[in-house]
């Protein structure tokens, strides 16, 4: 699809999810989907305490609850992501969607720790199954600025999860109380996943006729499947486990992560030749896509471990409660969520540099943020953070959807499941990267004798904001090296599924 007069649609014109009246509301669904997912990550975070309460969970359990979720998250996504493109995207969706919101039962009802770690594993996975559907839907119903428009949806989407979810959280704890409130942190998801069940079958597309006379089980590379998800899981473990896992050991899996995913990059080469490969590497000779992968990687490094960070800094440090916290957040992610909307309507006029203006603003954000910590030492730390919160906020909100927008922009629809799924395990590497590097740094400040919550935060706001300035270099690095304008299929109008020609026979 790489220009507007790309391949047509890839279902078939009468079949559901046909025109513009079934394209946005089939995107609700898929938007829906994601904001349960995004939000079992921010709210579960503010409930830790209430579950270490609850079930009497350990410190190592706890940490379980969190790591086991992105292992298997990150674990799944380009495998899920191809298995849509090869065989039914709404099929794999509904399968994910099922799992999640049956998972979600699990750990609600869980009885110890082991049970919840469980349920989390398992979430985690459904979770990745659902999530890659999500950009390959948006790749195959829209075309153009409408497409730019519906990666900017979903970036409000992650903004307003991440916004609800603290907020939220702390108000189940606070209504159910200490001891079950974690639970219904889990049992929100449940109402949610059952509406929308139904709702994806009748509006999500069907799948698309077979590329080719190749078998589906060849296309889906299982010995790729087998060495990517081994090299995923392994990179991510001692990042995951950095606080928990003592000792430099753990850090000798990170060279022999790199040695399994370059024994899967030769592999791929190899099957490439034969039949369809589970990530076509030469995706990555596309400058929109290699430099956009690259920058989400830098990027969620950074950002995502401000949250983290901000977290234990407001409750352990100054003492809030999680419904406090979740407020003193909620700046940050609504900014996020009021940009990506706009951002993702203008992206097809300013391309990478519209990123670029968005690092920039979250960099002078974060240092604001850190200069506030500074000059407040008191409990109205959360109103000082405000203003320079919301202003980071407003700048992420103009990176992470143009950027994915920018990204995929030149993928061909038959790969946007498993290109998407690329990206986002990029994401997950970068965030667990970035909360063991920060968190590190945070509590180096933290663990020694003074405890100095404050200046631990400043030090992880500093670090943070080293890794967004080094997301800021990969997209000048594009902007000057010939990439600053976006492709042509963005800057055309929109000739996808609403221009489509109507079957011959149908009014």
């Amino acid at each position: 699809m790489g220009t507007a007069q790309g391949p047509a649609p890839e279902h078939p014109g009468d079949g559901p999810g046909d025109g513009p009246d079934r394209r946005w509301p089939a995107l609700a669904v898929c938007l829906t989907a994601s904001f349960m997912t995004l939000l079992d990550i921010s709210i579960v975070n503010v409930a830790l305490p209430s579950i270490r309460t609850g079930i009497h969970a350990s410190q190592s359990g706890l940490q379980w609850v969190l790591s086991g979720y992105a292992l298997m998250f990150g674990l799944v996504l380009v495998p899920a992501g191809r298995t849509g493109d090869v065989r039914s995207r709404r099929a794999v969706f509904m399968v994910g969607l099922a799992m999640f919101t049956a998972t979600s039962a699990l750990a609600g009802a869980a009885r110890d720790e082991t049970w919840l770690v469980l349920a989390r594993l398992l979430q985690g996975l459904a979770g990745g199954i659902l999530v890659p559907q999500v950009s390959g839907f948006i790749q195959q119903m829209f075309r153009g600025a409408e497409r730019g428009r519906a990666f900017g949806i979903l970036g409000s989407t992650i903004g307003v999860s991440t916004a609800v979810g603290p907020l939220l959280g702390g108000l189940l704890i606070q209504a159910f109380g200490p001891h079950e409130g974690w639970r219904w942190v889990f049992y929100v998801n449940l109402p949610i996943g059952l509406a929308a069940l139904p709702l994806a079958h009748r509006l999500l597309p069907p799948p698309p006729p077979p590329e080719d006379g190749r078998k589906a089980r060849g296309d889906l590379d299982p010995v790729g499947v087998g060495l990517l998800g081994v090299g995923t899981v392994v990179l991510l473990l001692p990042f995951v486990q950095e606080q928990q896992w003592k000792g430099a050991l753990k850090w000798l899996l990170v060279p022999l992560a790199l040695a399994i995913l370059a024994g899967f990059a030769g592999w791929e080469r190899f099957y490439a030749r034969r039949r369809a490969p589970l990530v076509d590497l030469t995706l990555f000779r596309q400058r929109s896509y290699g430099l956009g992968v690259l920058l989400s990687l830098v990027y969620f490094a950074g950002f995502t471990a401000i949250f983290f960070i901000l977290t234990l800094y407001l409750q352990n440090g100054m003492r809030y409660s999680a419904l406090e916290a979740g407020l003193s957040i909620m700046p940050f992610a609504l900014g996020s969520t009021v940009a990506a909307t706009v951002g993702g309507r203008i992206v097809s006029r300013f391309g990478r540099p519209l990123v670029a203006v968005g690092l920039g603003m979250v960099l002078a954000g974060l240092l604001a943020a850190a200069l506030a910590v500074h000059l407040d030492t008191g409990r109205t730390v959360g109103w000082a953070t405000a203003g320079p919160l919301l202003f980071a906020g407003l700048g992420s909100g103009l990176v992470i959807a143009p950027n994915q927008t920018l990204t995929l922009s030149e993928v061909p629809v038959a790969r946007a499941g498993s290109a998407g799924g690329v990206l986002q395990t990029a994401q997950r590497i970068g965030s667990a990267a970035g909360v063991a590097a920060v968190g590190s740094v945070f509590f180096s400040r933290v663990g020694a004798g003074h405890a100095d919550w404050a200046g631990g935060f400043q030090l992880g706001v500093l670090t943070a904001t080293g890794l967004a300035a080094l997301a800021l270099v990969v997209a000048l690095l594009d902007i000057f090296g010939g990439g600053s304008r976006p492709p042509a299929a963005m800057s055309r109008p929109c000739e996808g599924l609403a221009q489509e020609p109507r079957p011959a026979g149908r009014g």
